[in-house]
């Protein structure tokens, strides 16, 4: 596993979470889950591009470290989007269109000590 973006002795990290249940679903493949993510970071990294933090996260471009972390369902998603906004994690809800609904979502980059245990007891994606 690559180092995290180091500032000082803070490592960035940003958070990216999908929803586990559309593999199930015989209209999203991998391929297409994996789009979701990217959207989900792209769009956190470039709302959040005038944070420090974000312009930090971008100095090392060949060590970005990012955390791809799942949830069962949309409940599960929306429920986790309520505890970022709890806690002031910036992050952005990915929802698909046409179809209106969340896929996936993405903090900004964090310090690592920081965001980590927001996200305890979520499994790695797999």
């Amino acid at each position: 596993q690559m180092a995290a973006v180091s500032v000082g002795t803070v490592k960035l990290v940003q958070y990216i979470v999908v929803r586990r249940d559309l593999l199930d679903r015989a209209d999203w493949s991998l391929g297409a889950l994996i789009t979701q993510a990217c959207h989900a970071s792209s769009a956190a990294l470039f709302l959040f591009r005038e944070c420090p933090q974000t312009q930090e996260y971008y100095g090392d471009l060949d060590r970005m470290h990012k955390v791809v972390l799942q949830v069962t369902n949309e409940v599960a998603l929306t429920e986790l989007s309520q505890k970022l906004t709890m806690n002031e994690i910036e992050f952005k809800l990915w929802i698909e269109q046409p179809e209106n609904y969340p896929t996936s979502l993405a903090t900004r980059p964090y310090p690592q000590n920081v965001i980590k245990p927001i996200f305890s007891g979520l499994k790695l994606f797999k």
